[in-house]
């Protein structure tokens, strides 16, 4: 399968001041999707302009036309599956068809505790996130569903008339830990890492290739579990977490794709050049990669 690039738009600008047009701009450079993150704030950007994700991805699938368009990624921190699943199959109805939905355990960021709780240890976030993706499959595939979990509910929560794509939009689950990843196995059309933090802040490119490279020897054996062939899911490489640095130049970027293209990797993720945050770059740099990066592979 073919490389393909994407981009992450950050919602952090008015949509009437830059934020319409950074969606154009992706869809003119042919980026294969751009997602936005689906936050209430997050990290350096907490004090400063931020939007919701859905409405911006509404207003994104009306100023756009081809590109697909998606969180990366939507977490249950602040969301519960029946009222998520209604605004899916609306995003999915108005955009014909172009949404895919990357969906995480969630961290214990801002978003952990906006809603008045404590932050989830690490445990009962695998344990949501364990109800949460079956239930949400549920909701997109079934005309009417209730359940009655340990933490989500539905009483006759009604999809119809379901999904635009068949059989639902599809997951893109964020996992590396082995009950994430039995998830992304059995439910998601595409799997995606960030890297391992661990060698984010002091390791080396080559280390954080390694410890990919696990990552996807461990997708390998959950898929192998499942009965599923590791091939039929995308991987996604969302970029700005490893040591790499694939925006300093386009020779970068084809050696940083080139050497994740061999561990499977199907699409790879920047993000839109934001000045003055963790996200800067050189916004030619970026826009030359866009249009000569893949070219450069084959």
């Amino acid at each position: 399968m073919p490389m393909r690039l994407s981009t992450v738009i950050l919602p952090a600008r008015r949509w009437h001041d830059g934020g319409r047009d950074a969606w154009i701009r992706a869809e003119r450079l042919d980026f294969h999707t751009a997602y936005t993150y689906d936050h209430l704030s997050w990290r350096s950007f907490r004090d400063g302009p931020w939007f919701g994700a859905v409405p911006t991805l509404t207003a994104a699938a009306a100023a756009t036309a081809r590109m697909r368009l998606g969180t990366l990624v939507t977490s249950p921190n602040f969301r519960h599956p029946v009222t998520l699943a209604k605004e899916l199959l609306s995003l999915d109805d108005i955009s014909g068809g172009r949404i895919t939905l990357g969906i995480g355990a969630g961290g214990s960021g801002f978003d952990a505790t906006v809603l008045g709780q404590e932050a989830w240890t690490p445990r009962e976030r695998a344990d949501r996130f364990a109800e949460f993706v079956p239930l949400l499959d549920r909701l997109l595939t079934e005309d009417s569903v209730t359940h009655s979990g340990t933490f989500y509910s539905a009483r006759e929560a009604y999809g119809i008339p379901g999904c635009v794509q068949r059989p639902r939009l599809p997951f893109a689950v964020a996992a590396t830990g082995p009950r994430g990843l039995r998830l992304a196995a059995r439910y998601g059309q595409a799997w995606v890492t960030t890297g391992d933090p661990r060698v984010s802040d002091a390791g080396t490119p080559q280390d954080s290739w390694e410890a990919i490279r696990g990552q996807v020897e461990k997708l390998g054996k959950a898929c192998a579990d499942a009965g599923r062939d590791v091939a039929e899911l995308d991987k996604i490489l969302l970029t700005g977490f490893t040591p790499d640095r694939p925006l300093e130049s386009l020779d970068a970027f084809v050696d940083f794709a080139g050497r994740h293209f061999e561990l499977g990797f199907t699409e790879i993720v920047l993000h839109s050049p934001i000045p003055d945050s963790v996200f800067a770059a050189d916004e030619r740099v970026f826009e030359r990669i866009a249009t000569e990066g893949l070219a450069q592979l084959r």
